[in-house]
């Protein structure tokens, strides 16, 4: 979800404002109408995979969210070519593809979605497999102390501790808001950590790895918070169920 690092510096500003201010103004008149609203983010998500400035995320969307990614473009993956590898620290490496793990126990949870940007959705439901389900049948060792993911992009990265990766509200989500998660939205995989910041839900996961240590994600290279719990969360290992 986080904001594109390589925006283009050509053009001039003048140009650039006006026709952002442009687009808002369209966008303002779509979010009037509901009828549409469905239309307006299919632009929004088109936009976005070929916007080199990332201003397309600025744009308003009545659906709340917004289209980010740290990269020009992303492949796109569905069920005939996905795969979600377990490594690392692990007895028992796996290699799953989407109908795999949708044939396992699902699991769903509603939680208000965060931005550190200020945007918010509330009551959002994410579906998918407890992420600790799968390090389980992998068989941790017994020096693994943080899980790192991969996405493929080719460039996102982020991480957990451990003991975080056990609470009952971190999924590998193949739905959201009761639908498969689109491409934009980091489909068809995406990890889902209900308490913490968005950024810290990786869009396009296609790796987890158990490390011995927490290797700081993209955004925290670049001076976010490591843990991105939100206020008020329930910062205990393993959350109830």
């Amino acid at each position: 979800m986080a904001k594109r690092s390589n925006a283009s510096t050509g053009g001039t500003p003048v140009g650039r404002r006006a026709m952002l201010g442009m687009m808002a103004a369209g966008g303002a008149g779509l979010a009037a109408a509901p009828y549409l609203q469905s239309g307006w983010e299919r632009v929004l998500s088109a936009a976005s995979q070929v916007d080199s400035t990332g201003l397309s995320g600025l744009l308003p969307n009545p659906g709340g969210f917004r289209y980010y990614s740290v990269v020009g473009s992303v492949p796109r993956k569905d069920a005939t070519n996905y795969e979600l590898r377990i490594d690392g620290l692990v007895d028992r490496p796996k290699t799953y593809t989407l109908p795999d793990l949708r044939a396992l126990p699902q699991k769903r949870i509603v939680h208000d979605v965060l931005c550190t940007d200020g945007w918010r959705v509330d009551s959002t439901p994410f579906s998918g497999v407890r992420l600790w389900d799968l390090l389980e049948a992998a068989g941790v060792h017994p020096e693994g102390k943080a899980v790192r993911f991969t996405c493929f992009d080719g460039a996102y990265t982020e991480s957990l501790t451990l003991e975080q990766a056990q609470r009952d509200d971190v999924l590998v989500a193949l739905d959201m808001q009761d639908k498969p998660v689109t491409h934009e939205h980091g489909g068809p995989v995406r990890l889902y950590v209900a308490p913490m910041y968005f950024y810290k839900s990786a869009k396009w996961l296609s790796g987890v790895s158990v490390t011995d240590e927490v290797v700081p994600g993209y955004w925290e290279e670049r001076g976010y918070a490591v843990d991105g719990w939100l206020d008020g969360a329930d910062r205990r290992g393993a959350a109830a169920s």
